[in-house]
């Protein structure tokens, strides 16, 4: 299945590097080399580690895989068609009959390149050919070749996250105490602290540093303005009904976090989840990741368990203490992580339904769905060309399992749900308000509100 394009009455056309001067054309021209470059670079600079661990047969994985991304590049700059997946992985078929599907709305024309198709498509594709080159040649199939920049950004963001896990400490040593608008609070606060933590993507900064140097709680008065729509009430309030609703049916509070970036951010969704828990407001917790590494920074399986261990063993009390906190919620069944392929697929998330039956059912099961970060929120609205004053509700185009929340930093040129007027001033004072990451949304969306009013 796949969201049709502008065959469906009221549906914009996805963005896409066809319109030159775009940020999907400047992307997909300038950023997207640039990434394939720094990956190529990352694995001829190993070529003596995989020599020292496999001999010979580590150099040739090293050629061949090097010749492979070569050859993609080649085909990016100069919008060569898309071609099939080759390798036997469980999505390649899957991949293979979107490709298909494209070409079929393409007709015969013109075929589906990098230039021409959806930005959305062609972006996730490079990240999917990338792990094809590498799958292609054992023994260096499992090398995660965004691992040095997760690990760096993680390391040099050592202060801020150091003073959050004091943060938190400090708030959890008094939880018991604390009144029903002291909690929202600290809840406000967390969940703000998780949404600025979004500034911190390395596909958006093509692998530069892009780390938090310093906490933002006590920058989080001055970046309020900044917040374009701010639903933390309404989030708030569901999770009350919820816990509500838990007591007189004595059944238990879920909520989910769709991750985005490893690094400072997943300490700052580490952080909230730990506060849900902490507070009563969750029973637990679901964590979901990506099954291979993806745009520079993704969360996945090992980086989440990576970043779990090195907070345990920093030489910080607090930071170690919250460490030991996370790893016991993960052994009692509080905290859960899971990923599953359709999150490394192209699909908006309207496709969900249809083409990943059981991830929707089990997203069904939670109570409120967080979902973090830019190509999340792509995904949610379909990356489309919306006009910015559409309903969030409508941009999501029937897909809701649940109550769902977007914490987004603003870095691509998609935003919907604003108020008439609010985007012309905006482009009057800032014309890259959308891609520049200063700016942010708390957007909610709940089919059950919309059928209440």
């Amino acid at each position: 299945m796949m969201a049709a394009d502008q065959t469906v009455h009221g549906v914009p056309p996805s963005l896409s590097a066809k319109v030159v001067g775009s940020f999907a054309y400047l992307t997909v021209r300038d950023r997207l080399p640039t990434i394939l470059t720094k990956v190529i670079d990352t694995i001829h600079r190993n070529k003596n580690k995989f020599f020292e661990e496999y001999g010979e047969e580590g150099i040739q994985a090293e050629k061949q895989t090097i010749g492979l991304l070569s050859k993609m590049r080649n085909e990016l700059q100069t919008d060569k068609p898309v071609i099939p997946l080759t390798d036997s992985l469980q999505d390649a078929e899957c991949w293979n009959q979107y490709l298909q599907k494209h070409q079929k709305l393409h007709g015969d024309q013109e075929s589906v390149s990098w230039f021409k198709s959806p930005w959305l498509y062609v972006e996730c594709y490079m990240y999917r050919r990338i792990h094809e080159a590498l799958w292609l040649n054992p023994p260096i199939s499992d090398y995660d070749v965004f691992n040095e920049a997760k690990t760096q950004s993680f390391f040099e963001s050592q202060q801020a996250v150091m003073t959050i896990c004091t943060h938190l400490e400090g708030v959890n040593s008094n939880i018991e105490n604390l009144s029903k608008n002291q909690l929202f609070e600290h809840f406000d606060k967390l969940l703000q602290v998780s949404l600025w933590g979004n500034k911190c993507d390395l596909s958006i900064s093509a692998g530069q540093d892009n780390s938090q140097k310093t906490s933002p709680i006590d920058s989080l008065v001055s970046l309020q303005p900044l917040i374009l729509v701010n639903d933390s009430n309404t989030v708030w309030s569901t999770l009350i009904s919820a816990q509500t609703h838990a007591r007189s049916e004595k059944t238990t509070v879920r909520v989910d976090i769709v991750l985005d970036n490893a690094g400072f951010e997943l300490v700052t969704d580490l952080v909230l989840a730990d506060f849900l828990v902490s507070s009563g407001l969750a029973h637990e917790v679901h964590f979901h990741g990506k099954s291979i590494p993806w745009f520079v920074s993704d969360v996945t399986a090992h980086d989440f368990q990576w970043t779990i261990q090195q907070t345990m063993a920093a030489n910080h009390k607090c930071m170690s203490k919250i460490g030991y906190q996370w790893k016991s919620h993960l052994k009692d069944g509080v905290w859960s992580y899971h990923d599953h392929p359709f999150w490394t697929q192209p699909h908006e998330f309207c496709d969900m339904a249809a083409d990943a039956p059981d991830l929707y059912a089990n997203l069904q099961g939670a109570d409120l769905v967080l979902f973090k970060g830019d190509l999340n929120y792509r995904k949610l609205v379909g990356d489309r060309d919306w006009d910015h004053t559409v309903g969030f509700g409508t941009a999501l185009q029937g897909f809701g399992p649940a109550p769902l929340c977007s914490l987004r930093t603003l870095k691509a040129n998609v935003q919907v749900g604003l108020q008439p007027g609010q985007a012309e001033k905006l482009t009057s004072h800032e014309p890259d308000w959308m891609t520049c990451g200063k700016y942010a949304v708390i957007q909610f969306y709940s089919s059950k509100a919309e059928q209440k009013d």
